[in-house]
C-alpha cells in the first residue's frame, strides 16, 4: 500500500478507535484504543491538564499581579500559606498530565507497525507538537520552578522566624517566574495543536486527509523547533541571562506573553494550512 493509503487508513483506524472507546468503556481490549485503559487515561489527562493549566494561569494572571500590590510581610505570608500549598497541586497535576499523556500515546494502535505513518498525518503532527511542548512544560515545573520556589519560600520562612534571608532567593524567584511565564506561552499553542489537528481536521477535510507532504512537515518542524529552542533557551538564561531582550519583551508582562502565544499559534496554523 502507498504511504498515502497507509496514512488514510491510520487516520480512519484512530477515529474508529476513539468512537469505540466511548461505547466500550469497561470492556474489550484494556490496552487498545477501544479499551478502558484508553478511556481512563484520557479522563486522567483531562483532569490533570485542567488542574495544571488552571493553576498555571492563577500564578501568572492573578498571584503575580496581587503580589506586586502587597507589602513584603503580606507577600511573604501568602507565599508560605497559599503558594506553598498550591505548588503541591501544581506539580502533581503536571505529573499526572504528562504520565497519562504518555499512557494514551503508548497504548493506541498508532504505536504499532504504522507508528511513523500516524505521525505524518495532520493529527499526528499536532499531537507531536503538543507532546513536545507538554514535556518541556512538565520538565520546567519539576526541574526549574519547584526547586527555585523551595529556595524562595524557604527564605521567607526563615525571615518569618527571625532569621536572615537567603541571598539566593531573588535569583531563584526570577528563575521560577521566567519558567512559569514561558509555560504560559507554550500552553496556548499546546492546547490548540492538541485539539485542532487531532480532533477536527478529519471532520473538516475527511478521514482521508493525509496531512502535510514530507517537505511540508520538514518546514513545519524547522519553524516549530526554532521557536521552541529559542524561547526555552532564553527562559533558562542561556541567551544573555534572564533579563535579555527576548525575555523582557515576551515574558515580563503576562499580557505580552498571551499576545505572543497567540501569534505563535497563528503563524504555525497558517503555515500548517499552506503546506497541507
Amino acid at each position: 500500500m502507498s504511504p498515502r493509503g497507509r496514512r488514510a487508513r491510520i487516520r480512519a483506524s484512530v477515529y474508529s478507535d476513539s468512537r469505540e472507546s466511548y461505547v466500550e468503556l469497561f470492556t474489550g481490549d484494556w490496552m487498545g484504543g477501544a479499551g478502558s485503559g484508553q478511556a481512563i487515561g484520557r479522563y486522567a489527562h483531562y483532569l490533570g491538564g485542567i488542574t495544571w493549566i488552571g493553576l498555571l494561569y492563577f500564578f501568572n494572571f492573578i498571584q503575580g499581579s496581587a503580589f506586586g500590590e502587597m507589602s513584603d510581610g503580606a507577600r511573604g505570608e501568602a507565599l508560605r500559606k497559599i503558594t506553598w500549598r498550591t505548588l503541591w497541586w501544581f506539580r502533581w497535576a503536571a505529573a499526572l498530565t504528562w504520565v497519562s499523556g504518555m499512557w494514551i500515546l503508548a497504548h493506541q494502535r498508532a504505536f504499532g507497525s504504522e507508528f511513523a505513518d500516524y505521525f505524518s498525518t495532520s493529527g499526528g503532527v499536532g499531537i507531536a507538537f503538543g507532546a513536545l511542548l507538554g514535556t518541556t512544560m512538565a520538565a520546567n515545573v519539576w526541574m526549574v520552578i519547584w526547586p527555585a520556589q523551595k529556595i524562595a519560600i524557604g527564605s521567607s520562612v526563615t525571615v518569618s522566624e527571625g532569621g536572615e534571608a537567603d541571598p539566593e532567593a531573588p535569583a531563584a524567584a526570577k528563575r521560577a517566574a521566567r519558567a512559569s511565564r514561558v509555560n504560559t506561552l507554550f500552553s496556548i499553542p499546546l492546547i490548540f495543536f492538541m485539539m485542532w489537528p487531532s480532533h477536527f481536521s478529519a471532520l473538516v477535510n475527511g478521514v482521508d486527509d493525509i496531512g502535510p507532504s514530507a517537505g511540508g512537515r520538514w518546514t513545519l518542524w524547522i519553524v516549530f523547533l526554532v521557536i521552541w529552542i529559542v524561547m526555552e533557551a532564553s527562559t533558562l538564561g542561556k541567551l544573555g541571562g534572564y533579563d535579555n531582550a527576548i525575555n523582557r519583551i515576551v515574558l515580563d508582562k503576562h499580557q505580552d506573553t498571551i499576545k505572543v502565544g497567540f501569534l505563535i499559534t497563528i503563524v504555525l496554523y497558517v503555515l500548517f494550512e499552506i503546506v497541507s
